[in-house]
């Protein structure tokens, strides 16, 4: 039987193996199998630590069987088989009810696939899968290098590696792989053909052979990527958009004058470049990423204002209804009368700023969705509501995303879509971001980057407060904090959870990288605000005018409750994460976030900079049952030690998973990176990138490569290349 890259599974594997990998990993046609790497390799007698196993791990797992007992049950009929195996450092139990399985001899070898499990303090596998390893009718299992595969319940790593033996068996190797990569690009970087990469890691002999099939693995990777996003932007180029040049005497001039700060050098810059974008009929696709605090918000604002000066609207997207009053609230207070346009006390000469979320009043909302419409506000701010049916622009000029992070991409891409036009797009984070992950995720967009903070800040010092090592400096935390009231200022303190069920806030858990809380573990549950809030009202923070702010609150609520706090009515404010980004109270000096090891580095670092926004000097505590000498607790100590919001996400790539990284989404087979590491592949990445726009730069583009055009669009399958577009 001819075999390709696009014949279907079934016909070479049959149907129920077939249909098994379709539906547990997602594996169709022998493509897909050939790009289902090894997630690691095995060496027989190697120690493969036993003893590092951790209960509710479904691993495989290579080791030699030490003994075998088969007893009766004493408390119900039938047999109980106990095997231990071992690996030369440590053993586990393998169990099995009813089952003899006289072939588990002592001394044989073997791959043991299962969920790790434990009894009586000992781990163990309940009737796990094997395969001994013969040596003589099996030749796979005698290599030196074992593959050990991604499997799962119903297709082992042995399943899979018998059948990518098969398809050297039915094509007689994989000379039927046609390379895409152009010869005079392998030369260039020294990689091996795609047949002979393909064979380095599923049938290696020596480690070098992955690691030369892996680098020219990796390259198809990147460079399909690339060439994708680089195709994206070339499309970009050629939109045709509606130029909004700056206009002398209009709104953005009185919002320069009626800033009480000068502008940092970097918001000049930056606004500058911002400006000259607007101004040409190509739509601007910028990336704006800063550290907290650099005020990247002004800068938008000016972009905003530029674009009403040129009879365009322009809509500011946040993620949380705080933010988005904020926000409201800030711009139109910096504007004053020119943002209360049609008003009694408006100056006619502006616009207006309108509010949209989706938990206002109808008549509000109706007020609201009319002034967009009709154009008269200019400058339109909300949550998802702006999303919504019913919510039509006059003539939307240009998109602001803040936050992206706390967006999906379809929410983003529709309200691009709702312009006459192609609107310009600002899509801005205070979580900067690696130059790898701007290479991919963001490849399609320019970037700018505000470094600079602007002055007169105090500053903010972190510390850990190791609770279980030293639980004497929570007193000491809580007394620093009131020491802090009593000096006129006011605080934070940030708990996970919300507390009227084990539910957490509208971005709860470790999104950005925290480590999860396995709900089988004897973890407990994270502490909540509303039971927090109680325990200081009656203990360390009795007499305090202290209050609660989470995301289930009502919007009325949440307003009132953040205008009492900013107004400095509320000594200590006990939130959730809805505190996260934007909100800014200058007399806020210090945060206390409890369970610290519950969150990422990143959000960690967007909540800290919530404190120290006015003249005083800053305190962040975060608080942990993490030892100092655990990961966790190292993890903690790096972020407590640095400021350096550009050191913090190389921290929080290096503790992350590649998927969570890009997004769900946009994880494994979705985006094809399987063994792309944005964190160890900066150079080729580059590089990549590099050839993957000289490539399209000329006149025939991908026609004179059909096999690498094929490749781009097997990732443009499953909405993958739009995804990418989209980002």
């Amino acid at each position: 039987m001819a075999v390709g890259m696009t014949t279907r599974l079934d016909r070479v594997l049959g149907a129920k193996t077939a249909k098994a990998m379709a539906e547990s990993l997602e594996l169709y046609t022998v493509r897909d199998l050939l790009r289902h790497y090894p997630r690691r390799y095995a060496k027989r007698g190697e120690m493969t630590r036993l003893d590092d196993l951790q209960v509710g791990d479904r691993v495989t797992v290579l080791a030699q069987v030490r003994t075998v007992v088969t007893r009766k049950m004493r408390n119900r009929p039938g047999t109980l088989t106990e095997v231990t195996v071992g690996d030369g450092a440590g053993s586990m139990q393998l169990v099995f009810f009813n089952r003899r399985h006289a072939h588990l001899r002592e001394g044989a070898w073997g791959l043991f696939a299962g969920t790790v499990g434990e009894y009586r303090r000992s781990k163990q596998f309940a009737h796990p899968d094997f395969h001994l390893i013969t040596g003589d009718d099996d030749t796979d299992w005698a290599r030196a290098l074992i593959p050990i595969y991604p499997a799962s319940k119903d297709v082992s790593s042995w399943v899979i590696q018998r059948s990518i033996r098969l398809l050297l068996d039915a094509s007689g190797g994989f000379g039927f792989v046609e390379d895409p990569l152009p010869g005079e690009l392998r030369t260039r970087h020294g990689l091996p053909s795609l047949p002979a990469a393909l064979l380095d890691v599923h049938r290696p002999t020596a480690e070098d052979d992955v690691e030369r099939g892996e680098h020219r693995l990796k390259w198809d990777e990147a460079l399909t990527l690339q060439l994708t996003l680089a195709a994206r932007r070339r499309a970009a180029a050629l939109e045709p958009g509606v130029a909004r040049p700056r206009r002398a005497g209009g709104l953005l001039d009185a919002v320069d004058a009626a800033l009480p700060f000068a502008l940092t050098e970097g918001q000049r810059e930056v606004g500058e470049e911002l400006a000259a974008e607007l101004s040409r009929e190509q739509p601007m696709h910028r990336l704006l990423q800063g550290e907290v605090g650099a005020g990247k918000t002004v800068v938008a604002l000016r972009a905003m204002a530029q674009v009403v000066d040129a009879g365009g609207q322009a809509a500011l997207l946040a993620p949380t209804e705080v933010l988005a009053a904020q926000h409201a609230r800030s711009i139109g207070a910096m504007l004053g009368p020119l943002g209360r346009a049609g008003e009694l006390d408006g100056d006619p000469a502006g616009t207006r700023v309108v509010l949209l979320t989706g938990s206002q009043k109808a008549a509000a909302r109706r007020a609201g969705r009319a002034a967009v419409a009709d154009g008269s506000a200019g400058i339109v701010v909300g949550t998802h509501a702006l999303l919504q049916e019913g919510v039509d622009f006059a003539d939307l000029g240009l998109v602001v995303v803040d936050e992206q992070h706390r967006f999906g991409v379809e929410q983003r891409d529709a309200l691009r879509a709702k312009g006459n036009r192609p609107p310009h797009v600002l899509v801005m984070t205070a979580t900067p971001i690696p130059r790898t992950v701007a290479m991919t995720v963001y490849g399609d967009l320019e970037t700018s980057t505000l470094r600079q903070l602007p002055g007169g800040r105090g500053g903010v010092a972190s510390s850990v407060v190791p609770v279980r090592d030293k639980p004497a400096w929570l007193d000491r935390a809580w007394e620093r904090l009131r020491e802090e009231v009593a000096a006129g200022r006011q605080a934070y303190v940030v708990c996970p959870r919300i507390g009227e069920d084990a539910g957490s806030e509208e971005e709860p858990d470790d999104a950005d990288g925290a480590p999860a809380a396995d709900a089988a573990s004897d973890r407990r549950p994270p502490l909540a605000v509303l039971d927090v809030a109680e325990e200081l009202r009656a203990g360390p923070l009795a007499g305090l005018r202290l209050e609660v702010l989470h995301g289930r609150m009502t919007p009325e609520d949440k307003e009132a409750r953040m205008r009492a706090f900013a107004a400095g009515d509320v000594d200590v404010l006990v939130a959730t994460t809805v505190v996260e980004v934007g909100v800014d109270v200058p007399n806020a000096t210090v945060m206390v976030v409890m369970d610290a090891d519950r969150f990422g580095v990143s959000q960690l670092h967007q909540l800290r900079g919530r404190v120290a926004r006015g003249k005083h000097q800053g305190l962040c505590l975060l608080v942990s049952e993490a030892s100092a000498s655990s990961a966790t607790g190292q993890r903690l100590a790096a972020v407590a030690g640095t400021s350096d919001g550009f050191a913090l996400a190389r921290l929080d790539l290096e503790t992350r998973r590649e998927g969570d990284v890009l997004g769900a989404a946009q994880s494994g087979r979705r985006s094809g990176i399987r063994l792309l590491s944005l964190l160890e592949d900066e150079q080729l990445i580059a590089e990549a990138r590099t050839e993957a726009t000289a490539l399209l730069a000329t006149d025939r583009g991908l026609a004179d490569f059909p096999g690498l055009a094929m490749e781009v669009a097997a990732l443009a399958t499953d909405e993958r290349a739009e995804y990418l577009e989209k980002a």
